[in-house]
């Protein structure tokens, strides 16, 4: 095995043993051997954790990485002891005295803990003796990752590069029906007037309502454009994902509403990015499950708001037959408003099992929603119509009802996500939701786009997918309620990310199985 990649082994272990250590327990018995379990090969690369405080015991230790910095005179310890000394860039002990508790954080530890094993892990662990260790770390200065190490409990812990391979395979298997599917359709032209800002000027504001749901106001930011009398003077709002910001899809927004639109971006509170910068300083914890529910009534109250007048917007919108988009666990949360019901019977079944095939990153938040899936159906009737960008599904919603939803959703999904990959999380769910061709719900390939690139931040043109959201929401802005949108042939595509409508090519969906009587 050449040097690189067993840094790169070394790394990665590292990145483990980091999320690990949020199990928050304190050792009778500290970890003092990391090993390195390397597949096919019929042995283990041992590291001493002494070994990594100081260069006196890396010289003088017998472990495999003090020969190993023998043998590259001192190379590689210079640059692990860098990496496990350096201070972790959060209050490691505020966050894992918030996150005690959490099915988000179970969920992470389920995932960490797929890839090795902790000998002599004491049972039950203690969180008051762990939290205590970090303290006297903290005390010296800040928290290094090998503060970390050292506070593990057990004797050793192993990690099996094997499983860990298996994950990466896993990851390639899940883009290759999305492969398959782009390599057999031609992707849409990119030329023509969607593509081109609209005739009018847009301005932008940001303002708060109070809402019944939320303790504090809700901030929102508004783009409009400024003429009197621009069609289409329909409301859209626009929901971000897990700790991102408005501000990363206000380039969608202005290219709408250079078009017409009166767009709405609401910053949802209890998952946007000064959550995340709170919850990494251990002054909150992760985002609480009740955010499933609590993020479409964002929505809603920002459709009443507009309703009432309470906006201060420059004309009048069509509040009856609004359009709906979001990113990510935006996405999730246009679903919902569009009609798609949460359930928990496939959470319940399927979010302990770490060697599924269909498991991937998404299902961390997802299965953060076993306890509040079922009470978190809330649709609004005036919804007329959905986009969601990468949305995690699979195990959220009910797709086998997306037939006698009102509102029709396009589903977008990048060929590259290896967060919410097109395979399980858009390709499977849509085969069933779309079945018989008769729901009026569209999916589209973005070719080699990522999880975070679809996006479009303030200042920039809209992205590669600017054209295709004016097209989607021109055509349902010129429909009567209950038909369905359709996408013209030419115009709504990409140069940097060809895309594709592949609802037609979608492979027919593994029948249910049969309940036995």
């Amino acid at each position: 095995m050449n040097r690189p990649f067993r840094f790169r082994a070394l790394s990665i272990l590292a990145t483990g043993i980091g999320a690990a250590a949020l199990l928050g327990s304190a050792p009778a018995r500290a970890i003092e051997t990391i090993n390195l379990r390397l597949p096919l090969l019929e042995t283990d690369f041992s590291i001493r954790v002494a070994e990594l405080r100081s260069p006196e015991a890396l010289i003088a230790g017998d472990s495999d990485l003090a020969e190993l910095d023998r043998a590259t005179r001192g190379e590689i310890g210079r640059r692990l002891k860098a990496v496990v000394n350096s201070n972790l860039p959060f209050d490691a002990k505020a966050v894992i005295r918030k996150a005690q508790g959490s099915p988000l954080l179970d969920q992470v530890l389920l995932l960490v803990g797929a890839l090795g094993d902790i000998d002599g892990l004491p049972d039950p662990l203690d969180p008051a003796q762990f939290e205590q260790a970090m303290e006297r770390s903290a005390a010296k200065g800040g928290i290094t990752l090998l503060d970390v190490i050292e506070q593990l409990p057990g004797q050793s812990v192993t990690v099996e590069l094997g499983r860990l391979g298996f994950s990466i395979q896993r990851f390639r298997d899940q883009r290759r029906s999305a492969e398959k599917l782009i390599a057999s359709i031609p992707a849409v032209g990119s030329a023509g007037p969607l593509q081109e800002p609209g005739r009018q000027s847009v301005a932008r504001q940001e303002l708060k309502i109070v809402v019944g749901h939320r303790p504090e106001p809700l901030a929102l930011v508004v783009l409009e454009p400024t003429g009197s009398g621009a069609a289409p003077n329909r409301l859209v709002v626009i929901s971000h994902g897990l700790w991102d910001d408005p501000s990363n899809f206000e380039g969608w927004a202005a290219h709408l509403a250079s078009h017409g639109y009166t767009v709405v971006l609401p910053r949802h509170p209890g998952s946007d990015q000064s959550q995340q910068r709170a919850m990494l300083a251990g002054k909150q914890p992760p985002p609480s499950p009740s955010e499933l529910a609590l993020r479409p009534k964002d929505v809603s109250a920002v459709i009443d708001a507009a309703a009432q007048g309470r906006l201060a917007l420059r004309r009048p919108v069509n509040t009856q037959a609004v359009l709906v988009a979001g990113h990510s666990w935006g996405a999730t949360t246009a679903l919902q408003l569009a009609g798609a019901r949460p359930i928990t019977t496939k959470l319940q079944q399927l979010c302990d099992e770490v060697r599924d095939p269909s498991r991937n990153l998404s299902w961390i938040l997802q299965c953060n929603f076993v306890g509040s899936a079922d009470s978190a159906a809330l649709v609004d009737p005036r919804v007329a119509a959905a986009i969601a960008v990468s949305p995690p599904m699979r195990l959220l919603f009910d797709v086998d009802s997306a037939g006698s939803m009102k509102a029709k959703v396009l589903v977008i999904s990048g060929s590259r996500d290896w967060v919410v990959p097109p395979g399980p999380e858009a390709i499977e769910p849509m085969a069933r939701a779309t079945r018989g061709g008769a729901s009026g719900h569209r999916l589209v390939l973005a070719e080699n786009a990522d999880h975070f690139n679809l996006r479009s931040p303030r200042g920039e043109s809209g992205g590669a997918l600017r054209a295709l959201l004016l097209a989607w929401f021109n055509s349902a802005a010129r429909l009567s309620p209950g038909n369905p949108p359709e996408l013209p042939l030419a115009g709504w595509g990409s140069a940097t990310h060809p895309l594709r409508d592949v609802t037609s090519a979608l492979p027919k969906p593994t029948p249910k199985p049969q309940a036995q009587p």
